[in-house]
C-alpha cells in the first residue's frame, strides 16, 4: 500500500530538520523496515514536506512503531521542527493525502 502524507515545518526550522534526517537512528531504520516499510521519501518545497510510504500495511507500521523507544525519541525531537505534525492516528485518515490519479491504474 501506498501512503502520502503533508506536514509543515516551522519557519526556520529547515536547515535543522534536514540535518536530523542526515543522520536517522539505525535502529530506528531497522524498526521502520521490520514493521512493513519497503520505501519511505520526504520532499521539501520551503515549509512543506510531503512524504511517500510503501508499506505492507501502514496501520500496522504505526502500531509497531509506537512503542518503540528510538521512535518515541524520534518523534519528540521532530516536534521541535514541526509546526503542523502528522497526525498517527491508527487508521491515519486524519493525516492521509487522498489519490486523485494514478499512472499505474489509468487506461490508455
Amino acid at each position: 500500500m501506498r501512503i502520502a502524507l503533508h506536514t509543515k515545518l516551522k519557519p526556520g526550522a529547515e536547515a535543522d530538520y534536514e540535518a536530523a534526517h542526515r543522520a536517522v537512528p539505525t535502529e530506528l531504520v531497522a524498526a521502520i523496515r521490520r514493521a512493513g516499510a519497503t520505501s519511505w521519501t520526504i520532499w521539501r518545497s520551503g515549509t512543506d514536506l510531503f512524504h511517500v510510504i510503501d508499506c505492507t500495511a501502514y496501520d500496522r507500521l504505526l502500531t509497531e512503531l509506537s512503542t518503540l523507544p528510538a521512535n518515541i525519541a524520534w518523534q519528540h525531537r521532530m516536534d521541535e521542527y514541526l509546526a503542523t505534525a502528522h497526525d498517527y492516528s491508527a487508521d491515519g485518515s486524519s493525516a492521509t493525502l487522498p489519490v486523485m490519479w494514478d499512472l499505474e491504474t489509468a487506461s490508455e
